[in-house]
């Protein structure tokens, strides 16, 4: 159905990273999940009251509130989709987060009610009705809701949204639940057994654990969470093509939004080289950036000197030094300034956010190595951590 309906409604909307394509998928995926949830709603209330069933009756209401929260994805989608403006001159993106995150917390207070609800159930438990029709509605809830994790999930995938991987993630255990409910109805009706309470107990852990999930997806991308590898990987390769690009560094990526992104780094290059030909090099380079990543990019060029023995030699041999310390410990920037009396090696150090060792006194270290061979040579050190 979303397949059909997108090729009537989003016809011409192939490229997934522009932001009006991702408005127009989510509006409406937003509002065949409304629909979907409301005609959920209705059978399963319908049939939590001819059967009695606390279990069936809270997840009728799960799904009603997975229809304001389908209402309140459609319209964070739809302002996120808003063009920049002087007071948000990168877009609206993160609305797309916050709502998210309003949805996780429906999900979570949903959850929690129906705990409630539940240990009062298994405390003073109800005889339940058994009926044909209560059966056909909850297996027919189970495909539908079945059939919404596809869908969220495959065009969260393609659009790499969170907040429909999220909602899909919310329809999968959606379906478990409805699973867990069915087949207390049956044991209750086969066995006697009055496991309805606890039915319910276990589909409101199922629900909590979802809106945990869904809180933990849009939270990070809001807190700054690091880039995805692929991603880092992918700008390596477009900015590596180039032959007179020798290495990069620094590279940092700003997300305020999905389709929003913007990306700094330090390119090296040599620094005999032709500062016209270099400069126009590094605008091509943002060019490529923006076109394939749809994204902003600045470039930082650092000359690099290529030509100069003494230099690689040192170089070479601090890297040497650094192996000794840890072999996570890389190097960029390196530069030496001879005098008449000693000469300064300058060079930033990259070291992994788990790195145990406080900034000074990993600079004070590979310091005291350096000078342990070369007493006349004193380092200047900035300490970075890695992206990723």
């Amino acid at each position: 159905m979303i397949t059909l309906l997108s090729k009537i409604f989003l016809r011409g909307r192939g490229d997934t990273k522009d932001p009006a394509t991702r408005q127009a998928y989510g509006v409406l995926c937003g509002a065949v999940g409304i629909f979907l949830n409301l005609c959920l709603f209705a059978g399963k209330f319908f049939a939590g009251l001819a059967s009695h069933s606390i279990a069936i009756t809270a997840d009728a209401f799960n799904n009603l509130s997975d229809a304001g929260s389908s209402i309140i994805t459609l319209i964070g989608f739809k302002m996120a989709g808003q063009k920049p403006d002087p007071g948000h001159p990168f877009g609206h993106g993160r609305i797309e987060y916050v709502s998210g995150l309003l949805v996780s917390v429906i999900i979570l207070l949903m959850g929690l009610e129906l705990l409630k609800t539940s240990a009062s159930k298994v405390l003073h438990p109800e005889e339940l009705a058994f009926s044909p029709l209560i059966l056909v509605i909850l297996a027919v809830s189970i495909c539908v809701k079945a059939y919404m994790f596809l869908y969220n999930r495959r065009l969260g995938r393609k659009l790499d949204s969170a907040a429909m991987l999220a909602t899909a993630t919310d329809s999968f255990s959606d379906s478990l639940a409805t699973a867990v409910v069915l087949v207390s109805t049956l044991t209750v009706h086969f066995t006697g057994l009055a496991i309805d309470g606890w039915c319910g107990i276990l589909v409101g852990l199922f629900i909590c654990y979802s809106g945990f999930c869904a809180a933990r997806d849009t939270i990070n991308p809001l807190l700054g969470q690091a880039p995805d590898k692929e991603f880092v990987q992918e700008i390596n390769d477009i900015v590596m093509a180039h032959s007179r690009i020798l290495g990069i560094h620094d590279l940092i990526v700003h997300n305020y939004g999905p389709g929003r992104t913007l990306i700094s780094l330090h390119a090296e290059v040599p620094a005999d080289g032709d500062i016209l030909e270099l400069h126009d090099l590094i605008d091509t380079i943002e060019h490529e950036l923006r076109d394939a990543l749809n994204c902003h990019a600045v470039i930082h060029m650092d000359p690099v000197c290529v030509g100069d023995e003494e230099t690689i030699r040192l170089k070479e041999l601090v890297k040497g030094y650094l192996a000794e310390i840890d072999e996570n410990i890389s190097m960029h920037d390196f530069r030496i300034v001879t005098g008449p009396t000693h000469t300064n090696l300058i060079f930033d150090v990259v070291v992994p956010y788990s790195f145990p060792m406080p900034d000074k006194e990993l600079a004070d270290t590979i310091d005291r190595r350096v000078r342990l061979d070369n007493p006349n040579f004193y380092t200047v050190i900035e300490v970075d951590q890695a992206m990723v």
